[in-house]
């Protein structure tokens, strides 16, 4: 009887079952679970129940009424996926740190030059893109007064229905250095179909595998480490909101930048506006 027994104030649940929990590894934080971990949880029990044929009340009035409140009455702050942007000055760190010439660091290389450049795009992005998905375009003038002038190398990348386009014909460039360093891993690695970016094995042999979403971010965090920053501050994401802090310092429109990160969001995207121009202050 759970009313009859000693409760864990922070989960609302028994204390020996609490205590069970936790050395069990199930049970890793002492305070509250944050909204999102209970909306992605609700979410996956829904989908199981739909499986296995029964129906169940996730969707119920109430039950989303409830969580509206609990989010309301929280005290527990909301942290952002990256807690620090990777901003120009941290990506030329990480670059420094894959300078080498092995296939590892000609792919870190470009996959760190492509996500920021491209939009910050997500890991889930990086890792399901494929050859297909990179068109090459003629070169584009330095200097648009100037078309005669010095041009740069340009790539189109289709981008195709994610979590913030709906479009089937969505799409970002890719302009200079990154396409460079881009060309450069594909015919390093004989790269010519399917996936882009590929696991390495320890001894320098291309995988066929795709990378994974979390590989992605494990990549980043390794040359954080090297490059001397701290990994625990950093993740993938932060490669999305510094292309986004990194234009609003530059003085770029929002709805520029917004247009190669393709945030739907005005409200979100204007966020890292706001924290650049305080910085700047």
């Amino acid at each position: 009887d759970f009313s009859r027994r000693e409760t864990d104030p922070a989960h609302g649940m028994p204390n020996d079952v609490a205590d069970a929990l936790r050395a069990a590894g199930l049970l890793r934080i002492e305070g509250p679970h944050a909204p999102s971990t209970v909306r992605r949880r609700l979410s996956s029990w829904s989908t199981l129940t739909q499986w296995r044929g029964f129906t169940g009340k996730f969707n119920a009035p109430g039950l989303r009424s409830a969580l509206k409140l609990a989010v309301r009455a929280s005290t527990r702050p909301r942290k952002r996926k990256s807690e620090k942007a990777v901003t120009a000055d941290v990506l030329f760190a990480l670059l420094q740190a894959c300078a080498g010439d092995r296939l590892v660091d000609v792919r870190d290389r470009a996959l760190l030059l492509v996500a920021f450049a491209s939009g910050g795009r997500r890991r889930s992005e990086l890792s399901s893109l494929r050859v297909d998905q990179v068109v090459a375009l003629d070169p584009v003038a330095v200097d648009p007064k100037e078309p005669g002038g010095p041009k740069l190398p340009c790539l189109k990348i289709r981008l195709g229905r994610s979590k913030t386009t709906e479009a089937d014909d969505a799409f970002v460039l890719l302009v200079g250095r990154p396409v460079l360093a881009l060309q450069e891993w594909l015919e390093r690695a004989k790269v010519s179909e399917g996936a882009v970016f590929r696991g390495i094995d320890r001894w320098g042999h291309l995988e066929r595998n795709a990378l994974t979403p979390q590989t992605v971010n494990l990549i980043l965090k390794r040359r954080i480490a090297q490059a001397g920053l701290d990994p625990k501050v950093f993740s993938a994401h932060g490669l999305r909101s510094g292309f986004l802090t990194e234009t609003a310092r530059r003085g770029i429109p929002l709805p520029e930048a917004m247009q190669q990160s393709q945030h739907r969001s005005v409200q979100q995207a204007s966020r890292y506006y706001n924290d650049a121009e305080r910085l700047i202050v």
